[in-house]
């Protein structure tokens, strides 16, 4: 069969829609030849807009999937959602997307043209879908990375910083690994490279989210590559710009992105608006702009005028400043604030005088894992705001109380930010039980109010496998599936015929683990989280034992990678259950030991599985929150 793909080449996102459906229909059948030239007997796909899509919002993503005997249309709300209908029509006829990369891609092969007959018209059920970059990361893991966010339904990519320094400077420093030797990276590559994320963004119109901390270092002029040492001392103009906390002004812990300023100095005000309008000014392509404060909780200024008002009705001032300079400018840029820290208290005295211009960001960092978001019947009272002496929520009724206050104040767009991927997955060694939460969590947003999600997250969390990001992926653009469905759809295509066995078997490993206690939730002597080890290291054994009397399947490349990866973490969960068993068992000495084993394996063998497990981020939160001992450099 000939088919001739119609659509506009102006739109650099359906062409490259285009090229995609070429190539994935190209390796499924081998009945269609694609033709350019009309003069040959042939059938059409069109690949278009809406007629009517000047009515549909450049934010809201919907598409139709109309194709028959080779004939049809996919249309879309605008380019994206033209892509987008793309890889709904790929998964419709058996594709599985089941990671970044095409080595981790299920690609069926179609009998006959009928089978290519769909027909689905479908619209994202939230409007904000997409992933914060977190870790350590070579080029390579972000354009995959941003290559695969469509192909699950995200629309978004939130690249944190002015520039992706901290996160790729991680990577070639190789941080946290002594078995390899630091590379050279520079501000000029890491310029390079952002550029390059910039135009795959762009390519696939996946709406930019930029920024976030640092705007506090910029006011200071110091760099705002991330969680570093200040580049030179302050003079004696900018000290009275930093918050005065225990009667002293400077750095916070020596780290500039972790100092607060003095916010109601007009200075100060005045500043940080200029150098977030300059900054949007100079960068169009940005189209959400996030305003946040400093990284660090309790070191607000202390001062005789800051203290008169409590820190977000300071912070709800620079973010009106802010509004009306953009407003003056003509400067139609989103502005992301943030609800995170001591910004959990909803303002007392001002508001945010111009909504549409701003998006809420619900940030519950220090939240539980070990169950989803629910409304109780009544929300407990929000403890009373008192300086530098907050304590984070943990339990999800006191964060959603937090949210539901700040609501009553701002009725505009908010999303959930949210982090079972940046820190707590780790504690869940199967992966099942941090995919049914965010499952679940996804599934509450509408009940909460709230416009979409965006995942703080590691760029490299696929070990054992993907399935917590394709589970987010499907539900927020939404799905009638269950979780059940979900993981089956999953795992059959990752591991074939014995996929329950599999299935199974990373259930048993999650019901046995604990991320709340992986992520430095409560007393580091825990008999239960002892006693659970102990069993999950019969069960990774009795597995590894058995995997010789699966029943006999036929083998696939698909199946063999993700069997490899399973054998890798096999070893790897072994070696880590062993270790936090000591650790919970008050044992320092075998801990010490234990984790040795653990740390001096997975270093050994991050090049192998590099796209897998950030070796940097596991050592990183296992020695920061855990509780392991730092070996090493």
């Amino acid at each position: 069969m000939y088919i001739r793909l119609v659509y506009s080449k102006e739109s650099e996102t359906i062409s490259f829609a285009a090229s995609e459906l070429k190539y994935y229909l190209s390796k499924i059948t081998n009945s269609i030849v694609f033709v350019d030239d009309s003069t040959i007997q042939h059938s059409t796909i069109a690949l278009e807009l809406f007629p009517d899509s000047q009515k549909h919002s450049d934010t809201d993503d919907e598409y139709h999937i109309e194709v028959s005997k080779g004939n049809g249309h996919i249309y879309g709300s605008n380019s994206r959602s033209v892509l987008l209908g793309i890889y709904k029509y790929l998964t419709l006829l058996g594709c599985r997307f089941l990671r970044p990369g095409k080595a981790y891609e299920y690609l069926p092969m179609l009998s006959s043209t009928e089978d290519l007959d769909i027909c689905c018209h479908e619209k994202a059920e939230n409007k904000y879908r997409g992933v914060c970059i977190e870790g350590a990361d070579c080029p390579e893991n972000i354009f995959e990375f941003i290559d695969w966010l469509p192909k699950l339904g995200f629309n978004t990519f939130f690249l944190q910083f002015e520039l992706p320094y901290a996160f790729l400077n991680l990577w070639y420093s190789h941080k946290n690994n002594p078995m390899l030797s630091a590379e050279e990276f520079s501000l000029e590559k890491a310029a390079e490279i952002s550029l390059l994320i910039d135009k795959e963004l762009q390519k696939r119109s996946l709406k930019h989210h930029r920024v976030g901390h640092g705007w506090t270092c910029s006011v200071l002029n110091q760099n705002t590559l991330g969680w570093v040492e200040a580049d030179n001392t302050l003079d004696k103009s900018q000290l009275p710009l930093t918050a005065l906390v225990n009667g002293e002004r400077g750095f916070f812990g020596g780290i500039p992105i972790n100092t607060n300023l003095c916010y109601s100095n007009p200075d100060v005000v005045e500043s940080f608006a200029e150098k977030v309008v300059a900054y949007a000014k100079k960068h169009p392509e940005v189209d959400y702009l996030h305003v946040w404060l400093a990284d660090a909780a309790n070191n607000h200024c202390e001062c005789e005028n800051c203290q008169k008002s409590i820190p977000t009705d300071l912070y709800v001032r620079i973010l009106n400043r802010i509004d009306a300079l953009l407003t003056e400018k003509k400067l139609k840029t989103k502005i992301v604030f943030l609800i995170y820290e001591e910004l959990l208290w909803a303002p007392q005295k001002e508001e945010i005088l111009n909504p549409d211009r701003f998006v809420m960001m619900f940030a519950p960092i220090s939240r539980t894992f070990k169950k989803s978001y629910q409304m109780p019947k009544e929300l407990p009272a929000s403890p009373a705001y008192v300086r530098n002496k907050i304590t984070l929520p943990v339990n999800l009724e006191e964060n959603l109380s937090f949210l539901s206050q700040w609501q009553k104040t701002f009725n505009g767009e908010c999303f959930d930010y949210d982090y079972p991927l940046g820190r707590a997955h780790y504690g869940d060694m199967g992966y099942v039980h941090i995919s049914k939460i965010i499952y679940d969590d996804i599934k509450y947003l509408k009940a909460l109010h709230l416009d979409g999600y965006i995942s703080c997250q590691e760029l490299r969390a696929f070990l054992p496998n993907g399935l917590p990001n394709y589970v987010m992926g499907k539900c927020l653009f939404g799905t009638t599936q269950t979780f059940e469905e979900l993981a089956e759809e999953y795992f059959s295509a990752a591991y074939g015929e014995n996929w329950k066995i599999y299935y199974q078997y990373l259930s048993q490993v999650s019901a046995l683990c604990d991320c709340d206690y992986f992520n430095g939730k409560g007393p580091r002597e825990n008999k239960t989280v002892q006693e659970n080890m102990m069993k999950l290291k019969e069960v990774l054994l009795r597995f590894k034992k058995n995997q010789e009397t699966f029943p006999a399947t036929h083998p696939s490349a698909i199946t063999d990678i993700f069997c490899k990866h399973l054998d890798y973490h096999n070893e790897y969960c072994i070696l880590l259950a062993n270790a936090l068993y000591y650790l919970a068992g008050g044992e320092q000495e075998n801990t010490q030991k234990a984790w040795k084993d653990f740390h001096d394996f997975i270093c050994s063998h991050e090049l192998d599985f590099q796209k897998a497990l950030d070796v940097y981020r596991v050592i990183e939160v296992s020695t920061n929150y855990a509780g392991f001992p730092v070996i090493g450099g």
